[in-house]
């Protein structure tokens, strides 16, 4: 029979277990939203199954450690707020900390509790920005709303205490900026009141809702040996049930004087260390945020919290490393002086960094569906990783 002058023509489809398929590269990013900032990341994928991942970095490459070469100790504050531009108090902190210790200099004690207030009140912050856009990662848009809503109300805090929103240039060698407006601190309690019952709200929103739970229990599973031999740092180590905080085990400012817990993944809705501990970590770590500021605000003496160190800073000749527990974990700077007024060198230890290191591990096996999950879970800032 023919149809249309053609002759019939009898196909014999192959059965399916005798298929065979080629790789498929996939680009995610660098202009992708789950990409949170400019990261590429190469995915060779066999269907929807991931072979290899490689992240690239490099995009967001501003040359802060060699600019720091060029300017004074001073100028080099405003730099650190643009690198974790989510956490700038707890970047300019570290820093700062570290000229004041090969300087050997004491700061006010107004100055040091206020430099804890604002430094936890931004790991709140951080924190929201992590809650809202995770919930986005994994489809779920209210609680986006919800955090920005909230997270406004510090950045109300921060600009009526440095002027600013998003880069603060707050914390200064020997001091802070500014010290604190007239009913700031009782404006800093009344947030307390209010943000405590918020937590129950986003747990009872997002947290613990079935869908999210399905999305993001037994996913991007980080074994406590695995974290350790990577180095990984703050939520993303705790997250996998090893309880190491710098607050704690290795104090620094004033920490040793509050009353906290260190929250660690217990695997209660799956696997020790997958994508939901590291986000239950990071909702925890916001009620324990809140018994530091309260504690801080209770306790924070008189006095002059201002910085009295003249701006031609000059940092004795020798080398020296800090690190302090921002949001995505251990902050480090590595300081070397000549005796001049520039440094001759500021090389930063980033957390984000490192804690990307870890993604080709644990990427390999899952679905691409599932490295949108683990992205979101290791909490990365671009700014902080290219610098």
């Amino acid at each position: 029979m023919t149809v249309n002058n053609f002759p019939a023509v009898n196909v014999e489809f192959e059965k399916p277990g005798g298929i065979e398929t080629d790789e498929l590269i996939l680009n995610m990013g660098p202009q992708h939203p789950s990409t949170h900032g400019v990261l590429r990341v190469i995915l060779k994928t066999d269907g929807e199954i991931i072979k290899s991942a490689t992240p690239v970095i490099g995009y967001l490459h501003r040359c802060f450690e060699k600019h720091a070469e060029n300017v004074t100790w001073v100028q080099v504050i405003p730099y650190t707020d643009r690198m974790d531009y989510i956490a700038s108090m707890n970047n300019n902190l570290g820093y700062v900390l570290g000229i004041e210790k090969m300087m050997d200099l004491e700061v006010n004690e107004r100055a040091n509790y206020l430099r804890i207030i604002v430094a936890e009140l931004n790991r709140i912050a951080s924190h929201l920005i992590f809650f809202g856009t995770y919930g986005l990662d994994t489809g779920a848009f209210t609680p986006f709303l919800y955090t920005f809503r909230d997270r406004e109300k510090i950045l109300d805090l921060f600009e009526e205490i440095s002027g600013a929103r998003l880069l603060y240039n707050y914390i200064w060698v020997g001091g802070v900026a500014f010290d604190a407006p007239d009913g700031w601190l009782d404006r800093v309690t009344s947030f307390c009141d209010y943000f405590m019952p918020k937590i129950k709200e986003y747990n009872d929103l997002l947290t613990f809702n079935k869908i999210f739970i399905e999305r993001t229990a037994n996913v991007g599973v980080i074994p406590p040996d695995l974290a350790i031999n990577y180095a990984l740092s703050g939520p993303c180590l705790r997250g996998s049930g090893i309880k190491f905080d710098l607050r704690k085990n290795d104090p620094y400012c004033i920490y040793d004087r509050f009353d906290f817990d260190v929250c660690i993944g217990k695997g209660e809705e799956g696997t020790i260390g997958d994508s939901w501990d590291r986000c239950w970590v990071r909702v925890a770590e916001m009620w324990e945020s809140l018994k530091i500021i309260r504690q801080a605000v209770e306790k924070i003496p008189g006095g002059d919290a201002k910085s009295t160190v003249p701006k031609n800073v000059r940092v004795p000749k020798g080398e020296f490393y800090i690190r302090t527990e921002t949001p995505r974990g251990e902050l480090g700077y590595y300081l070397i002086s000549d005796g001049s007024r520039n440094p001759v060198r500021v090389k930063v230890r980033s957390p984000a960094f490192v804690n990307l290191s870890i993604l080709p591990a644990i990427a390999s096996g899952t679905m691409v569906a599932d490295l949108v999950v683990i992205i979101g879970s290791l909490d990365i800032v671009l700014g902080e990783i290219d610098r």
